[in-house]
Order: C-alpha cells, then sequence, then structure tokens
C-alpha cells in the first residue's frame, strides 16, 4: 500500500480547499481557455472486463496488459496497486480511449499474467525494479512518453519513473502524492492507532504471514478484507473482486508481495543491480513533471487530505484534488474524476 511515512496518524481526516466530488465538470483551472475533452459521468462497474488483453517481453518480464484506443494517440500507462489488479481502471481505460488516448495498463510483477522470463530471476518486489519495469514496458511497445497514472504501489512507481526518467514522463497522476519510499525513515516507529492500520505489513515479516499468502484461501481471506477496510463506502459486489482476485493466483504472486514489505522494512535485501538507483531514491527527489495529486477523503492510510505533507516534493506544475466520499481503490471507486484527472495532467503540459 502507500507509504508509511508519509503520515503521522491514520485517522482525523481532512477535505482541502481543492476538495472535489467523483463526479467532475469536463474543464478545470487546468484547461483555463482551452476546450478539453468531455468526458460522461460513469458508475463504477459500468464496465466489467477489457476488450483486449495481450502480452509482450518487456525487461525481465513477460508482461500481461490491457490496451484500448488508438494506437497512435497519446499513451496514457495506468498503474494498479496492492492487493488490486488491471480492473482498477476497468472504467476509467473507456474513458481515455474515447477521449483519443492510448491507454496501457499492465499487471505489474506477479500479478495476473504477467510472468519472469527466467526462473531464476530474483521474486523481488522492491520499488526501482517495478518502476524498471514500466520503463521496459514503454520501450518494448514503442512508447518514448506517456502520462503516468497510478494509486498505491501504482502511485509509488509513477512517482519513480517522473523523479528519476522526467523526460519519459509527460504528466503525472499521483493518488496519494509523492510515495517514494525510504527505507531508512522506515525504521521509526508511528503512533500505535497507524501501525494498526499496517498490520497485514507486520503480518507479511513474519513466516506465520509468508504461509498465510502462499495459501490460496487466505490470501484470497486477506486480500478482501484489505479491500473492506480500505475503501468503507465501496459497495463492490462479489464478482467485482473476484476478477481481480484472479489475478491473485500468479505463482510469484506470493514471493513478490512478502517481499515487497519486508524490503520496505529493512527486513529483507534487494538486488545489488538497483543500488544505484534507490542512492538516488534515498535523497528524496523532487518532482519536476507536471503533476496532479489526487487524495481520497476516506482513505484510512492518509492523516489528512490537504497534501501539504508532500506539496515540496513537485516542483512542475501542480494542482491538487481531493475525491469526497472515496476510499483507496480511486480509479475504481470514481473513475470520471480519475480520468478528468488524467486529461487534466496532459493539459498542464500543455498539449495542443
Amino acid at each position: 500500500m502507500i507509504n508509511r511515512r508519509t503520515f503521522t496518524k491514520a485517522v482525523g481526516l481532512g477535505v482541502g480547499a481543492t476538495a472535489v466530488s467523483a463526479g467532475l465538470p469536463a474543464t478545470s483551472s487546468a484547461a483555463a481557455g482551452r476546450p478539453a475533452p468531455v468526458l460522461p459521468a460513469v458508475a463504477p462497474g459500468t464496465h466489467t472486463s477489457f476488450p483486449d488483453l495481450r502480452r509482450v517481453q518487456a525487461g525481465v518480464l513477460d508482461v500481461g496488459y490491457a490496451e484500448l484506443g488508438p494506437k497512435h494517440g497519446p499513451a496514457v500507462v495506468c498503474l494498479h496497486g496492492w492487493p488490486y489488479d488491471i480492473h482498477s481502471f476497468v472504467d476509467v481505460a473507456p474513458l481515455l480511449a474515447d477521449a483519443g488516448y492510448r491507454v496501457v495498463v499492465p499487471y505489474l510483477r506477479g500479478h495476473g499474467t504477467t510472468s519472469f522470463l527466467s526462473p531464476t530471476t530474483a521474486r523481488n518486489g522492491q520499488q526501482s525494479a517495478v518502476a524498471l519495469d514500466v520503463l521496459a514496458l514503454m520501450d518494448a511497445l514503442g512508447i518514448r512518453q506517456a502520462v503516468l497514472a497510478g494509486f498505491d504501489w501504482g502511485s509509488r512507481t509513477a512517482d519513480i519513473v517522473a523523479a528519476l526518467w522526467p523526460e519519459r514522463v509527460r504528466a503525472l497522476v499521483s493518488v496519494s502524492g509523492y510515495l517514494i519510499t525510504n527505507v531508512a525513515a522506515q525504521r521509526d516507529p508511528l503512533p500505535p492507532k497507524a501501525e494498526h492500520t499496517w498490520w497485514y505489513q507486520y503480518y507479511f515479516a513474519t513466516d506465520r504471514g509468508r504461509v498465510a499468502m502462499e495459501n490460496p484461501q487466505y490470501r484470497r481471506d486477506l486480500c478482501r478484507l484489505v479491500w473492506d477496510e480500505a475503501s468503507p463506502t465501496w459497495d463492490f459486489d462479489e464478482a467485482t473482486f473476484a476478477r481481480t482476485a484472479a489475478a491473485f493466483e500468479n505463482p510469484d504472486y506470493a514471493a513478490v508481495v512478502v517481499h515487497n514489505y519486508r524490503w520496505r522494512l529493512g527486513l529483507a535485501d534487494g538486488e545489488r543491480r538497483y543500488d544505484r538507483y534507490e542512492q538516488q531514491l534515498a535523497a528524496r527527489p523532487a518532482i519536476t513533471v507536471p503533476a496532479i495529486a489526487l487524495d481520497p477523503a476516506l482513505d484510512p492510510f492518509l492523516s489528512s487530505t490537504d497534501g501539504t505533507g508532500y506539496r515540496r516534493f513537485f516542483t512542475g506544475p501542480y494542482e491538487h484534488r481531493v475525491l469526497a466520499g472515496i476510499g483507496h481503490n480511486a480509479p475504481q471507486e470514481a473513475p470520471t474524476a480519475f480520468a478528468r484527472a488524467v486529461v487534466d495532467a496532459d493539459r498542464l503540459a500543455g498539449r495542443k
């Protein structure tokens, strides 16, 4: 989930001055004076599947991904989090495709139909490895530059690519703002109530938690519990969860997820080949590309939704928005608002 160092409490949710609801108008301050694509309001769950699922070899992976929209349209890469999958964007992607974007939604390593090319490659979930997966995917698909949009692991990954390879990122939409992990800072405890929100992270730090993730039923039940806790007002049905839960059956799922959370806490080593990137990220690099940060008002991992805790890390054109009444899985709970943010971030970058 999100970086636990970005908050001091898991309570006291606030609403910032730029708060918006899940239904947004066709224009925003980012689009002043220029026409914007009209995005129809769609209810969550309007779409249940992607019409086109593909695979491509990229870096150390054979990546499974969905693609919608015109091949030569401006590219948008949508990145999911944990415990989620590409279906977090099942309503967002058609909105953007209809607006003329080429939308690519990959399964992250260890999820769905994405697999490792070699059985000897470490099932590594550290942040820079996942970010390099995205660059390799863009290269494999011939995408020089894209709008990156994500939440949870996807926000962190998009933030990293934007910070270290800004020439590849036209604009950024990041739920929960700046989520680049500082492993050294993770050593400091949080107030007990905040730590309680992260129960699964500490569970995964134990062999008991690892074995639970390797058990198909316990894994499914654990992920469903996180859905319930992280999105307290999202009225999803069992079929919606089941479509995503299929992605958890990837044979590398447990290994990648457990390593991710252990690595963040400094309990598991990363790979030496990623050291130089992690050293750069430890310096907390600024994000200079045009960006829109979204804070879901009901996300239990946020202490506040005013964005002030991470504002200093965004040094380019920037907007902050609050998604009123929305929990952690922002794109699936508020697809129109999320798609609107992508369009407006692109326009912050000055697309003609």
